[in-house]
């Protein structure tokens, strides 16, 4: 009896204490719901916002992210304190638990200020067909620690933006213009001036050759079997590989056309008969002996 007694007063003690402390919990709880609700609006709200003024994906998905988790950390802080944990021990917490974290995931956090630098700085956006860390493709998206791009076979690949962010990178769209330089070789027989003037032709002929800056062909090099010609010339990036695999084709017909001979490597072999070679040598032998 005297257990039972002791158990019904501690159950006495912390039922009067839960009951004291229930308006709190409530508290606590209803500025949860209404801090989710108020957070949601405000998430709501900005990409209402971005959409009209119609702003960089990547900006407005770390802009919405950053805000919702910034929002729901300070939530967490307020419930807390609401709770009646003490606002200097929550803090020590925190600042512990993140140095913990930030060390056991260094390699993760440099990706993530890699992908700030990126997000901020913008060397490239998506969209863009960009060149870095041996990948050359198409950017389908940035997130805060990687950036994924499709390559020219349609394959996906992931780059840790901390990598991606320390390296060069070349933006092959940033220019609404890209300069071609095409090489083509004639025969050192042929006629220089007439070989000018066929590729000329031809790229003046072309509407997809912006006429400023002006087109150059000129004598590129003196090669080993060959005289290289330079063609140089800028087009829009919607047409600049349509125009840059048509031009080859077109050079080399055009050139062929007007009796221009394309040369290639060519190495001589000549055999040499062996038991002929045998004789002489012992022809030689036998006149120094004698």
């Amino acid at each position: 009896m005297e257990k039972l007694n002791d158990w019904g007063d501690i159950a006495k003690e912390y039922g009067s204490k839960f009951i004291d402390y229930l308006p709190t919990l409530v508290g606590a709880l209803a500025l949860l719901i209404v801090g989710l609700w108020v957070i949601k609006m405000i998430v709501k709200y900005l990409r209402k916002l971005f959409e009209k003024q119609d702003y960089d994906p990547t900006l407005e998905k770390f802009t919405l992210n950053a805000t919702s988790w910034g929002l729901k950390i300070l939530l967490f802080v307020l419930v807390i304190t609401q709770l009646g944990v003490q606002s200097a021990s929550l803090v020590a917490a925190i600042g512990a638990a993140g140095l913990a974290i930030g060390l056991a995931l260094q390699g993760s956090l440099g990706n993530l200020a890699g992908g700030v630098l990126i997000i901020v700085l913008k060397p490239f956006r998506v969209g863009d067909w960009i060149e870095a860390q041996g990948v050359s493709g198409s950017v389908v998206e940035i997130s805060l620690f990687y950036t994924k791009i499709d390559t020219f076979g349609n394959q996906r690949a992931v780059i840790p933006n901390g990598q991606l962010s320390n390296d060069n990178v070349i933006n092959y769209s940033h220019n609404k213009t890209r300069r071609e330089n095409l090489t083509f070789g004639i025969s050192y027989d042929d006629d220089i001036k007439k070989a000018k003037e066929v590729l000329t032709n031809m790229v003046m002929e072309q509407e997809n050759v912006l006429k400023d800056p002006a087109p150059q062909i000129i004598v590129h090099s003196l090669g080993d079997s060959s005289v290289n010609f330079s063609v140089r010339y800028y087009a829009e990036l919607s047409v600049f590989w349509d125009l840059h695999w048509y031009m080859i084709e077109e050079g080399k017909i055009r050139l062929e056309e007007a009796g221009m001979t394309i040369p290639y490597p060519q190495r001589d072999v000549y055999l040499y008969d062996q038991t002929k070679m045998r004789g002489t040598e012992r022809e030689k032998q036998v006149q120094e002996r004698s």
